[in-house]
């Protein structure tokens, strides 16, 4: 055996099966599509700097190894989990000596480039600002939160989106036929369900799905044959992309707040069960399902903040999975209660005056008088106790500091028990009207 061919037989298929040119390249047609920005940038061959975002599997490293195939640039890949800015400085003088005598550029490759800190990002700069290097970042991180602006500025973000069934498919298919550097010449057999199935299991990641074909591989029957038992077994785990701490975290959290916003109990338990599955910590969960009890049902149905607390409660007392349906029970109540962001907006309004207005005084017939010179001073001297008034409520009395008197957060919605809240309160600001007018 050559040594080719035996490097070829220890390297995984995924490894094996990368793209050697563009028109290889399966997916991202909204960036390689005929006319598309990428496609043309690379057959004026006017590449430019940038950052590729997205999931894993989507191509990320295969593309900026067809660009600088495709340029004719030397690629240098760094890793941002094993580099620091001694291996950045190295690479770019090697790069400046390589232009100077080989006119030659080079494509820098970063990999998880939002594990360099502000300091390694830095680094870069200068030397992509003189077009000492052609720089292209990979990321699964939002670039918005995870590189610096000056860095972001220098570099054109393209974003990758995850591969779908049908591109799965042709990347199977095609490791399927090849006979150099695929399985073509294993004659496998295997129906085009199957491949469906590794193709959904793969979750929109190519380097998943070849994986998991070279696994049924491995297991096959003799002769080849990949049946359905192989593939039952093989994709047997599942693969649903959440990252605890990354975009795709942040991404379902945020849907389930809709969707229970959005009066949606079943997409609602959709989401929660997709961060359950994925691993995400029930407690963290029971939290924000109480944040979403004040922020969007408030008022209009004060069970629900009850409800909520109660499920956190079970989950911290039971755990998984007994506390998992409590939390499933308060999400599904939340989405369908009335909704009401009355408190939440009342109180962003009310800080923000707190944090303008600075240390108003508290009206004097407002404050407490324990002493004699309190009391000799006037505190509380003007105060009208609310018990002893018409209706246990005293007409026209101002409980704000003096300049604020009249301001106004609060408006219930006219849904839920805030109908009811909001008709009281009506009638007491009827009063207030009175009050003024009869000069009390």
């Amino acid at each position: 055996m050559s040594d080719t061919a035996q490097s070829r037989q220890f390297r995984p298929l995924a490894d094996r099966m990368r793209p050697r040119k563009l028109d290889e390249f399966i997916g991202q047609s909204h960036l390689f599509g005929a006319g598309k920005p990428l496609r043309q940038a690379v057959e004026r061959g006017q590449l430019h700097s940038m950052i590729f975002w997205g999931p894993p599997g989507t191509g990320k490293t295969t593309l900026a190894h067809l660009l600088a195939e495709s340029s004719g640039a030397e690629f240098v890949p760094l890793s941002a989990v094993l580099a620091g800015v001694k291996d950045v400085r190295q690479a770019v003088e090697i790069a400046r000596q390589r232009q100077q005598v080989e006119k030659r550029q080079t494509l820098l490759f970063v990999d998880e480039v939002h594990r360099f800190n502000k300091a390694q990002q830095d680094a870069f700069l200068p030397f992509v600002e003189d077009g000492t290097v052609l720089f292209v970042g990979a990321t699964t991180e939002n670039p918005s939160f995870e590189l610096n602006n000056a860095l972001l500025s220098r570099a054109r973000t393209y974003v990758l989106k995850r591969l779908t069934e049908e591109d799965l498919v042709k990347v199977l298919e095609q490791a399927l036929h090849d006979r150099e550097r695929g399985l073509g010449a294993m004659n496998i057999a295997i129906d085009a369900a199957g491949l469906e199935k590794i193709a959904r299991a793969a979750d929109g990641d190519a380097r998943r799905a070849l994986t998991l074909l070279e696994i049924a591989f491995d297991l096959a029957e003799p002769g080849g044959r990949i049946g359905e038992d192989i593939i039952a077994e093989v994709i047997s785990g599942g693969v649903r992309r959440f990252d605890k701490g990354g975009e795709a975290f942040y991404d379902q959290i945020s849907a389930l707040h809709k969707a229970v916003r959005g009066s949606s109990p079943d997409a609602a338990l959709y989401w929660l069960a997709r961060m359950l599955d994925g691993g995400c910590d029930g407690l963290y969960l029971a939290r924000r399902v109480v944040r979403m009890a004040s922020e969007d049902i408030g008022n209009a149905d004060p069970r629900a903040l009850a409800l909520a607390l109660n499920a956190w409660d079970v989950q911290e007392r039971l755990g998984s999975p007994e506390g998992e349906l409590a939390v499933a029970q308060a999400v599904v109540y939340m989405a369908c209660a009335p909704k009401s962001n009355a408190v939440y907006t009342a109180f962003r309004a009310a800080m923000q005056d707190a944090r303008k207005q600075g240390s108003l005084e508290v009206p004097l017939h407002l404050r407490n008088a324990p002493t004699r010179l309190m009391k000799e001073l006037g505190y509380g001297k003007t105060y009208r106790y609310a018990h002893d008034e018409p209706e246990a409520y005293a007409a026209g009395e101002n409980y704000f500091p003096d300049e604020l008197e009249g301001s106004r957060y609060y408006y219930p919605v006219e849904r839920g028990l805030e109908l009811k809240i909001r008709e009281k309160l009506e009638h007491l600001r009827e009063l207030d009207r009175r009050a003024e007018r009869s000069g009390k």
